[in-house]
């Protein structure tokens, strides 16, 4: 099972004044089927995860030792372990995250910053997953919308199946009426300013073999 953390979407729905009952579902597994399907004939590979346990014990088998990893800030990583897993190192990884945050100097934290979207493996979550098989996400800075498109030399993707919803149309809305909100509390708690949607992503197709990995979770993880 999932841990809940402080910021997990159970802990602000009050506060962003969104709707769980209509974005946040665990949908049927016809359903489940059919999606994963459909991400896969856009060109990416697809796991399915009973739970948060297996899913970050793919993880570990996904990433070879040795591999230079950036994960994206999701709550979906820190529910299932990821987060505290590479903060460790004990995989033989080389943690981008730490780099980054041993770094006092501002500006060259930034550049540090800049450069992770391409490490050798990215690994991140979704905001929204169509049915149709398309993945949404939407930054603020753009630092995981940046590593989706192009830049990581494999991108890995953990979503929950709470995240999956009928149409790509839907997805855009899921994000603007419930993702958003919750992650504007969440920044107003940690850095005290709001977020925005500033920077966007739909992966539509990945051309390149191998490159694109998605997990899809059976349990209700992040937002």
């Amino acid at each position: 099972m999932a841990a809940v953390t402080q910021f997990s979407a159970v802990n602000l729905i009050a506060e962003a004044g969104v709707d769980p009952e209509k974005w946040d579902l665990i949908p049927a597994e016809s359903e489940i089927r059919t999606t994963a399907m459909n991400i896969g004939q856009r060109g990416m590979k697809v796991l399915l995860a009973d739970d948060s346990k297996a899913a970050l014990d793919l993880l570990k088998t996904l990433i070879p030792p040795g591999s230079e990893v950036m994960a994206g800030s999701s709550t979906t990583l820190s529910e299932i372990g990821f987060t505290d897993l590479l903060g460790r190192e004990e995989r033989g990884w080389r943690s981008l995250n730490k780099v980054i945050t041993s770094e006092n100097d501002e500006l060259k934290r930034a550049e540090l910053r800049r450069k992770s979207v391409c490490a050798d493996y990215f690994i991140s979550s979704a905001n929204a997953v169509a049915l149709t098989g398309e993945l949404v996400a939407w930054d603020a800075s753009g630092s995981r919308t940046g590593a989706w498109l192009f830049a990581a030399g494999h991108l890995v993707i953990v979503a929950g199946v709470n995240k999956i919803v009928p149409t790509l149309e839907d997805a855009l809305r899921r994000v603007r009426e419930y993702c958003f909100p919750l992650e504007n509390a969440r920044a107003l708690h940690v850095y005290g300013i709001g977020s925005i949607m500033s920077k966007g992503v739909i992966l539509a197709h990945e051309r390149l073999q191998g490159r694109t990995t998605v997990i899809l979770v059976h349990e209700r993880l992040g937002y």
